[in-house]
């Protein structure tokens, strides 16, 4: 389906009920059908945020972009039309796509992007997925305003494991650059230097109140006193994990990742980036001590630990606006947050993700493990290239900014890895990526010395015989500072059996291990200065990137591949190759 092809007249109605469904909620017409068709147009179009006008590449002129809609078992087909200025790919973030990485979406793991002019039909195939997930551009920074989510709800003649939502309503927290995020990211990758932090942080797009030519375009959710709403929280933020609230109500967490949770009831979440999170709110006009105010601001804050690094640091807020009570005169109540480096505050909302398990929603957790991985998380430098000065961290300006797993810096190939496995071209990839650590030290103790920040470039990759059931232990490093990352996997979910603080201990640390309803994630949140661990049994074959989901990270090589090999089956084997895949 290469070439500059014209929508076909036929498709304008999909696209425009895409557009009136943006924001829709359950009752939508578009989730009765299977196999639903959606045409998503890239192009370039105009916005103003923050006091200025500003191009930015969007998906049917929508920021975020408009929200897919299935029902489990599902299979949707989403023409892209790559109208804009650049290459571009995307992803169905958190769906398993069973043997079908011809769709999976990273530029150059599986697929060439799709260039200015041509276009691409990606088929998603949704088997167990359930709630919330979400779509984003997985090329450069482009996903910064190429997102938005997916909603998938129960079979028909299924229900939710708890009470019917009166409505659902997606919330997306992003972040906006005044700046051209593609010059933003050409700019850190010339000099070498941290990557420019944002100008806002939002919701469904939008900085609120207290930014600057704001608040008239502050998004708004209206309630009715009584009712139940289904929040379908997403962080799709490039850089920070996120606290979120909504003053006077408190929210029971239903859901992660597509998968069901035993609920549990908090005032906040803490989300990274990547992740979703599904939460009942009860309308019951709670007020804060302001009398009869009828409305109260939702809001997100960063939470941030690398003290020293530039960050980000503004709220972004919503209001929840109740419609059958009378309008109050004084400013929205305000949640009360944690402060940006409360891991405490982090790790207690995480501790308490567990997975639902009912006869319904069984889960199935590996007992055995056949292959252990230990894959430490670090931030590096690079030396600087002949005749290059650089603005990475020590003096003389000599170095650039890496990140690595076990010390091997990711490179991106210029042909796809899926492609080079497929066809067994040489040359590509090595497939020798390490099962642990080339060097051991005390990981997490603060300032280690300077010869650990060097790492290695490389493409390498992790070879599994399909079935394998792998244990992979992410362990934070101290290196150029602590931080948590969100460790992204594709092609899978996996439990998240473990965490701690400090460094992973073999022989104690499985012993704590929940093996009896760990939550089922497809992006944990490895903690500051400390390890997750989780398990997954390597049964979709295929071609499938691991990552860290801060964007800077993911360009500076966290990353690296696991290759599944085919089963014996022919339902354990990839299915052929489309035959329209772009070139690269």
């Amino acid at each position: 389906m290469g070439g500059a092809d014209k929508m076909p007249a036929g498709r304008l109605s999909w696209l425009l009920l895409g557009v009136v469904l943006a924001f829709g909620v359950a009752a939508s017409p578009a989730q009765a059908s299977r196999n639903t068709h959606y045409d998503f147009v890239i192009k370039e179009t105009n916005v103003t945020r923050l006091c200025q006008e500003k191009t930015i590449l969007a998906v049917n002129g929508q920021f975020p972009g408009p929200t897919i809609y299935a029902r489990k078992d599902d299979v949707v087909i989403v023409n892209v039309y790559n109208q804009g200025n650049k290459n571009i790919t995307l992803h169905w973030h958190g769906v398993d796509q069973p043997r079908n990485p011809w769709s999976d979406g990273p530029e150059y793991i599986t697929q060439c992007p799709i260039q200015p002019g041509a276009n691409f039909t990606y088929k998603i195939i949704f088997t167990e997925e359930e709630g919330t997930l979400w779509w984003h551009a997985h090329s450069d920074f482009d996903r910064a305003t190429v997102h938005g989510a997916i909603v998938i709800h129960p079979k028909r003649g299924s229900v939710y494991p708890y009470r019917k939502p009166h409505k659902e309503m997606p919330i997306i927290l992003g972040e906006w650059w005044n700046a051209d995020v593609e010059q933003v990211l050409l700019e850190s990758q010339r000099t070498g230097g941290d990557v420019q932090i944002s100008d806002a942080n939002t919701i469904n797009g939008q900085p609120g109140d207290f930014a600057p030519c704001s608040k008239n375009d502050t998004f708004r959710m209206l309630v009715e006193h009584g009712k139940t709403y289904l929040l379908r929280v997403i962080n799709a933020g490039l850089t920070n994990e996120m606290f979120f609230a909504i003053a006077g109500h408190r929210l029971t967490v239903v859901g992660t990742d597509g998968r069901y949770l035993k609920p549990f009831t908090v005032d906040y979440i803490m989300i990274s980036p990547g992740q979703t999170m599904n939460m009942l709110l009860e309308a019951n006009h709670a007020t804060n001590g302001s009398g009869d105010n009828n409305r109260y601001y939702m809001a997100a804050s960063p939470f941030f630990t690398n003290i020293g690094l530039p960050v980000n640091d503004k709220n972004t807020t919503a209001i929840l606006e109740y419609t059958d009570a009378p309008p109050s005169a004084g400013p929205p109540d305000y949640p009360v947050l944690p402060v940006i480096n409360d891991t405490a505050a982090a790790a207690a909302y995480t501790s308490q993700l567990r997975s639902l398990v009912t006869k319904e929603h069984p889960i199935d957790v590996p007992m055995e493990v056949d292959e252990h991985m230990l894959v430490t998380i670090s931030v590096n430098t690079l030396p600087c290239g002949a005749n290059e000065t650089c603005m990475g961290p020590g003096p003389g300006n000599n170095t650039r900014l890496a990140a690595s797993l076990n010390n091997v810096s990711f490179v991106p190939p210029t042909v796809d890895i899926l492609d080079a496995y497929y066809y067994s071209i040489s040359g590509v990839y090595e497939p020798d990526f390490p099962n642990k650590p080339p060097f051991f030290f005390n990981f997490t103790a603060p300032n280690p010395t300077v010869e650990f920040q060097l790492t290695k470039r490389g493409t390498k990759v992790k070879v599994v015989e399909y079935g394998t059931v792998v244990e992979v232990v992410f362990q934070d490093t101290a290196i150029l500072g602590a931080e948590s990352h969100p460790m992204h996997l594709h092609g899978f979910s996996f439990y998240v059996v473990g965490r701690g603080f400090g460094n992973f201990d073999k022989d104690k640390d499985p012993a704590t291990y929940n093996l009896v309803d760990p939550p089922y994630q497809n992006t944990v949140s490895v903690p500051t200065g400390g390890w997750a661990a989780m398990r997954f049994r390597a049964a979709n074959p295929g071609v499938w990137f691991m990552h860290c989901h801060f964007d800077r990270h993911t360009v500076w090589g966290m990353d690296t591949v696991f290759i599944v090999k085919n089963g014996k089956t022919p339902g354990a084997q990839m299915m052929p190759r489309p035959p329209n895949m772009p070139k690269c």
